[in-house]
């Protein structure tokens, strides 16, 4: 039985990273994912087979799991090939059979992780298949979490096209929680869609839990482009309705200037971190070197480094 709960909440790569990181302390570990994705394999299986879109779940899966490598490198796989199944992952049909088995797509991701060894519990936000939506800065619309950031515009909010319930269980999660983490990722399209569900929101208010946000070291296209720290702060806050974050880990380390030169081109760069804004409203900022980069030249947070820095905030409650 661990000392500490924490509840990590996030979608995408952000998500994976820091609980590939987190795994190696001694935490009690619940990761709840967005089901707002509907690009690519996850967007083509939720359409056929209605159901939520399982690539964010199966990358936690992973990123949690113990098992040997040989077996996560099978969840991994994807197919080149083949009729129907080209651009398929294995685990994205594992998940989408184990769903038609059972019934039930949280039942699904329980059982798997029984499979892959998970450390921890990955549950997913909502039990149902959900289409996000924005309204952008001028008052047009988009529907589609692949579609938002293709519109290239401020964003003011985003909403799903109907109502929805939060899974019991991730409730339960914030409401146990020592820690509630919000992972780095697409702000508007992996981040605040969890935060969305009135349970969700109600969960975040009655907790005790300190509430710690991983920052992106990065700007993304189409969703943050030219937001500071405070105001990603500023974005989830406004969509929940009230102020709840504590703290934020920021990165404190100048990325390579030849990466750099990558992301200007993609017109991306790097979030200012507004400190003395940040203070005024009353937010500890947290400051580390904490980038990584991957063999495609990709900005990532060390997921080591910023695990620790969270496993050190639990030590101090």
């Amino acid at each position: 039985m661990y000392d500490y709960k924490i509840a990590v909440i996030g979608g995408g790569t952000g998500l994976s990273t820091i609980l590939r990181g987190l795994k190696k302390f001694p935490i009690d570990i619940t990761a709840i994912v967005t089901v707002a994705d509907d690009g690519g394999s996850s967007g083509s299986l939720r359409d056929e087979l209605d159901i939520p879109p399982p690539g964010d779940v199966r990358n936690v899966l992973v990123a949690l799991s113990e098992s040997e490598p040989l077996v996560q490198e099978l969840f991994q796989y994807r197919f080149e090939e083949g009729n129907g199944l080209s651009g398929h992952p294995t685990g994205n049909l594992l998940i989408a059979a184990m769903t038609n088995i059972t019934g039930n797509f949280a039942t699904a991701i329980g059982s798997l992780s029984e499979v892959l060894n998970v450390r921890g519990r990955v549950l997913p936000v909502c039990n149902e298949a959900l289409c996000l939506c924005a309204e952008y800065e001028d008052g047009s619309m988009a529907m589609g979490e692949s579609n938002i950031p293709k519109v290239d515009k401020g964003i003011k909010r985003v909403f799903y096209e109907r109502a929805c319930s939060a899974l019991d269980e991730a409730v339960r999660a914030i409401l146990d929680a020592d820690m509630v983490v919000l992972a780095p990722g697409s702000l508007y399209t992996s981040i605040i869609p969890n935060l969305l569900f009135e349970e969700m929101k109600n969960a975040i208010r009655d907790s005790s839990a300190q509430c710690v946000y991983c920052c992106n070291i990065m700007s993304q296209p189409g969703e943050t482009t030219g937001l500071s720290v405070s105001k990603h702060i500023k974005a989830i806050e406004s969509h929940v309705g009230f102020e709840f974050i504590d703290k934020v880990i920021v990165n404190d380390e100048k990325v390579k200037a030849d990466i750099l030169e990558k992301y200007k081109v993609e017109n991306s760069e790097v979030v200012d971190v507004d400190t003395e804004k940040l203070n005024e409203l009353g937010i500890e900022v947290l400051k580390s070197r904490l980038t990584s980069y991957t063999e495609m030249g990709e900005v990532r947070h060390d997921s080591r480094k910023i695990a620790a820095m969270i496993f050190s905030l639990l030590l101090d409650i």
